[in-house]
Formats: C-alpha cells, structure tokens, sequence
C-alpha cells in the first residue's frame, strides 16, 4: 500500500500494512519551515502549491491539508477583516454581525469572489495534479459551530445558546452553508479526497454534552453527510477535553475522529472501535515542540500500544502542531508508527 491507500484502509476500519501516521494540520509549520508565510503567498497558488509539494515529499507526510491554521479566512470573505501575525495563525479581527438577523446581509456566495479562497483552491487543484495518486490531499475549514462563533463572536454565541437558542441555530446553520461552500468546487471536481473539519468551539472546554447534542452534532451530521454524498471522506478534529461526548463524535459520520492529547486514547478506542476510525492523540506542545527525540518516540509508543491493534487507527498529535516543532521530532513521530509491528506483518512460530 502507498501512504493514501493505507490512510483510506484506516478510515474503513482495516489494518494496513503498517500503522499510518500523519500530522493534522500542518501549513503553518510547512510555511515556516519554508521561510515564507500565508500572507506573502496570496494570489500566488503556484508558489504555495510548490511549498506542500516540496515538504511533503521532503517529510513523507500521508495527508497534505490546504488551507489548514487559516480557517478564518472563510468568515472573512463574507466582508471581514484578516489580521495576519508572523509566522501563526491570522485572526478575524472582528465578529461580522451581533444579532441572527443580520445573516441576511451576508451572502455565502462571495467566498468565490475572494482572492484568499481562490488562491487556496487553486493550489489546492495544483498540489492535487502533482500529488494526488501518492498522498490524500485535504481542504481545511471550521466545523459549524466554530465558524459560527467567528461570524458572531465567541461569546456572544454562546449566551445565545443559553438565552437564544433559535438565534444561535440560525447562526449556526448558516455557518454550515458557508464551509460546505468551501468545499463544494475542489468536491465537485474531485480535486479532494477528504474533507478537514476541525470544531474547536465544540470542545468540552466550551460546550456541555448537552449543548454539545442540540448545537453542534445536528450540523455536523448534515456537514459531514454532504460531503460524504459527495464521494469524498469527513474527517473531524474537535479539540480541549472530549472525553464526555465520544460517543456522540461517533454518531457525526465522520470517517474519521482526531482527538486531542487531553483524552483517554484507551477509551476512545474502546467507544469507537467498529464504528469510526480513531487518530490521535501525542501531544503538540509539550512533547512533539519541547520534548527529546526519545520522549517523542516513548509517547508515540504509549499511544501506538493502546490504539492501533486491530486498525482504524492513524497516529497523530492531539492538534495542529506550532511552527517551531523540532523537524527531527517529526520524523521520530514518524517513524516510529512505520516500524510498530501489525498482525499481518509478524511471522508464526514454529
């Protein structure tokens, strides 16, 4: 099996030939490691596709995700304004409405007139031609209610959950509506094999259970089902502590569900086996960023030990890792999973 063949084995709950390991996210280190940035490429597609193209073959990386740590620039299309910041991730600078009602002032159809989102799918279309029967190539956005909390405004939405809840769904589904517009060229042209949803604000650092269910699950499911309709594999990343909603992450449809180093991997093997693949969880910061080659190998060991037997598993830090991660730290990570034993590879005793 090639690195995308074993990734889509993994996703169908199979055991590849060796456990896959991939990065999730990864542009803002792949920029950074090339001495450029996001800003610096816009209206230059060639150029950011030849930056993936060079670093994942460098890296060996399995997934290349465009578009992933700029996220926001989808809520900014619809008339906001991009903060950029050195070599991280750039922010909205503002929410775009206050209240539901101001959604009809907003049309999900400018993302396509934006040169930010056309230069994105653009080097996405080019990394696609250049790497597509190697590697799974993926387009990054916000889950629903992630997007909808930068449209208007983190807490104001989450008041409105408690206070208006018709109100918050409203922004919510629209939000919906703005990321599978995203999706839906790179979708229809088959450009994509998988789609990287990443749902920070379902987090159970922010959410309940509870609101976790009447928010953000309904959207997802219909996000994710659309996609999948659409003959390409969901993805889903939900950061902070999940431990309380495992089971509902597994009622999303996602192919696959990235938890973060926050989680019990043990435990959400034992919840998703059979049901979804499951990637994660080696920590971003304080193991892949600041520990040893040898602290990064002991962890990945840990993780590989407790999830990958019996596949519909992928190894992966438990978020996007920052840009200063060692490039030898992301090689052990590498390595590591591509020389643990699987079944299938072990010889009988005789």
């Amino acid at each position: 099996m090639n690195s995308k063949e074993s990734i889509f084995e993994a996703f169908r709950l199979g055991e590849p030939d060796q456990v896959p390991a991939s990065l999730f996210g990864g542009e803002m280190w792949t920029l950074h490691t090339a001495r450029t940035d996001f800003q610096s490429l816009i209206g230059r597609p060639h150029e950011m596709a030849r930056v993936h193209v060079e670093t994942t073959r460098r890296m060996g990386f399995p997934i290349v995700y465009m578009g992933s740590g700029y996220n926001n620039v989808h809520a900014a299309a619809l008339g906001g304004t991009i903060r950029f910041r050195g070599a991280g991730a750039p922010d909205l600078a503002e929410p775009l409405i206050t209240h539901a009602d101001e959604l009809e002032n907003l049309d999900v159809d400018d993302l396509a007139k934006d040169e930010l989102i056309q230069t994105v799918w653009e080097a996405t279309r080019i990394v696609a031609s250049e790497l597509g029967d190697e590697v799974v190539v993926a387009a990054s956005a916000w889950g629903p209610l992630t997007l909808g909390a930068q449209i208007c405004g983190l807490e104001n939405l989450m008041r409105s959950m408690i206070k208006r809840p018709q109100d918050a769904k409203k922004v919510i589904e629209f939000a919906t509506r703005v990321v599978m517009r995203f999706y839906q060229p790179l979708l229809k042209e088959k450009v994509i094999h998988m789609t990287s949803i990443a749902d920070m604000a379902a987090s159970g650092d922010l959410v309940s259970r509870h609101h976790f269910a009447e928010f953000a699950l309904p959207h997802l499911r219909t996000l994710i089902a659309d996609v999948r309709s659409m003959g390409a594999y969901a993805f889903l990343h939900v950061c902070g502590d999940t431990g309380d909603k495992l089971d509902l992450l597994a009622e999303t449809g996602a192919d696959c569900v990235s938890i973060d180093h926050k989680v019990d991997i043990a435990e959400a093997r034992h919840l998703f086996r059979g049901r979804t693949c499951l990637a994660g969880n080696v920590d971003p910061v304080h193991v892949l960023m600041d520990g040893t080659p040898a602290e990064v190998e002991a962890v990945c060991r840990d993780c590989l030990a407790k999830a990958a037997a019996g596949g519909g598993f992928i190894l992966m830090p438990g978020c996007d890792i920052p840009p200063s991660v060692p490039e030898e730290n992301l090689r052990v990570f590498l390595r590591t999973a591509e020389s643990w034993p699987v079944p299938s590879t072990l010889v009988p005793a005789h």
